[in-house]
């Protein structure tokens, strides 16, 4: 890579970089809601208060109505987006954040095999054996699980968080070609006003009424998910998600830390050397193909 390249990616990767702290960050408010009011309920109310909020810098910013296609691929992003983060945070309601966010990086690899069947794509031998590795990892962490030493909450809460990679794994298809048609306000407008609307056909049976005390919480989750997205979209608007890829994995930096500091948990060895098999499989599987676009790993839903 030549200077003139560094330079041209310095300022997206640091964006992105920030965009992850940022989104780590709404992860513990997150996890403190879903416990205290459930992970449909959390998200419902912070998608509502995320409508108000990117409603308000959609009509500030003056941003243009998107066309039928574009708006139509916001809608498709933002249905997958409702069901992939309520599974995630029901999940994260159980799960240590440190190992919640270990096993969502399987969905680089996952994404794969859906460009296969979607776009046609070949999956290399390599790819394959990328696969395998990335798989091993999750069975290692899974196998504590499964030996009985946790309760069985735990285990139902990694299972959600794999449906949620699998979610996010397809929504890793949409991801850049969005960030390259419209603008970052834009979509996160369109993304909360989607997911919010899918979250509230659900209300006459499963909303209730958060106390005031969660108010502070819900909006605070709102803005730093809004701030997180704006990053994100503007980074991968700027350089190739193969340039960013790396940075995606400090999430389990932030994770381990926010969970050891707010939830006082332990970062397992079982965790640590599962991180290890799925992160590699997912830089074998970026290696493969020069020109492919090896997607964003976290789960940056909303």
């Amino acid at each position: 890579m030549s200077s003139s390249d560094r330079t041209s990616t310095a300022i997206p990767y640091g964006m992105a970089t920030l965009g992850i702290a940022t989104f780590s960050t709404m992860d513990v408010v997150m996890k403190g809601l879903s416990i205290s009011l459930g992970a449909y309920n959390a998200m419902l109310w912070r998608m509502l208060a995320g409508i108000i909020l990117g409603g308000l810098l959609f009509l500030v910013s003056g941003t243009k109505m998107p066309a039928r296609s574009t708006f139509k691929l916001h809608a498709l992003r933002g249905t997958i987006a409702a069901f992939m983060a309520t599974s995630f945070f029901w999940g994260l309601a159980r799960v240590p954040l440190a190992e919640a966010i270990a096993l969502s990086f399987i969905a680089p690899l996952i994404t794969l095999y859906l460009a296969a069947v979607l776009l046609g794509e070949k999956v290399s031998r390599g790819a394959i054996f990328a696969t395998i590795i990335g798989f091993l990892g999750v069975l290692v962490i899974l196998s504590v699980r499964v030996a009985g030493e946790y309760q069985p909450e735990v285990l139902k809460g990694s299972a959600a968080i794999l449906v949620s990679a699998v979610l996010y794994a397809y929504n890793l298809v949409l991801q850049r070609k969005q960030a390259q048609l419209a603008s970052p306000i834009e979509i996160v407008f369109f993304q909360n006003l989607t997911a919010g609307t899918v979250l509230l056909v659900a209300a006459p049976w499963l909303a209730v009424v958060p106390a005031v005390s969660h108010a502070p919480a819900i909006v605070g989750s709102t803005v730093l998910a809004i701030v997180s997205l704006l990053l994100l979209s503007w980074a991968y608007a700027r350089a190739e998600a193969q340039v960013l890829v790396s940075v995606e994995y400090t999430a389990f930096v932030w994770a381990a830390i926010f969970g050891w500091y707010f939830f006082s948990e332990a970062v397992s060895l079982a965790t640590l050397i599962g991180t290890v098999l799925i992160v590699g499989g997912c830089f074998i599987a970026a290696r493969q193909k020069p020109d492919s676009k090896p997607s964003h790993v976290e789960v940056v839903a909303l």
